[in-house]
């Protein structure tokens, strides 16, 4: 003997059952089976009751979240600031090295133009990589002094890792610029030195000053000789 079908429907809430083949409509995500149930009856094993599952299908109810992942944000915002940074201070680099008497050169390294720049990305990255955590990290021995674990630990950041970068390009170029203004204020060779400023800054410096000695003392022999 069969009779109605039933329906099989999961809630986060409830568990319900309908015997009489009416359709219930639970609110979420509802699991709803349809099942054929039947019984069957024999003299040696008596009356027993069958379930045959005919069709499970998944209804889902609720809407879909949608997850809005800004390219600006995370490791991603700190690559490109990494990017552009690099990027930015190259032009003026080319120019000192390879036309530094030329009039773009010597109008380009009066502006202030891309220390203001490179200065409010800073600012920027170094409010995004702040943390409580960060002063404790700096002054982190008992005599209020950095340790070099403790910068270590802070510089995982990638905000943090990046504003240095940012840090040390502003620091560089202002350097390399001082090394070229003085070189031609003195007439020295300064692309040299100039092109160690770019990622060895103190070694660009130091060579400035034993080229700026040498070239002073050649011409003082030239000028007693003469």
């Amino acid at each position: 003997m069969s009779f109605s079908y039933c329906y099989f429907s999961y809630s986060p809430l409830r568990l319900k059952i309908d015997h009489f083949g009416q359709s219930i409509k639970p609110c979420g995500t509802v699991v709803r089976s349809r099942v054929n149930s039947s019984r069957d009856w024999s003299f040696i094993g008596g009356s027993r009751f069958v379930v045959k599952p005919k069709v499970t299908r998944l209804v889902h109810h609720a809407k879909s979240e949608r997850i809005h992942a800004s390219w600006f944000s995370g490791s991603h915002l700190a690559s490109s600031v990494f990017t552009f940074g690099t990027v930015a201070v190259l032009p003026f680099y080319t120019l000192m090295v390879l036309a530094p008497k030329s009039e773009l050169t010597k109008k380009s390294m009066e502006s202030s133009i891309p220390y203001a720049v490179l200065g409010v990305l800073y600012a920027y990255l170094l409010y995004l990589s702040w943390t409580p955590e960060t002063v404790r990290l700096i002054f982190a021995s008992k005599y209020w002094l950095p340790q070099l674990t403790s910068i270590a630990k802070m510089f995982s950041n990638e905000f943090t890792l990046a504003s240095a970068w940012i840090h040390l390009l502003v620091v560089d170029l202002f350097a390399a610029r001082h090394v070229f203004q003085d070189g031609l204020e003195n007439q020295i060779e300064t692309r040299h030195s100039v092109s160690f400023c770019l990622f060895f800054c103190p070694i660009g410096i130091l060579t400035h000053v034993i080229t700026k000695a040498m070239t002073k003392a050649t011409r003082k022999e030239v000028h007693h000789s003469v």
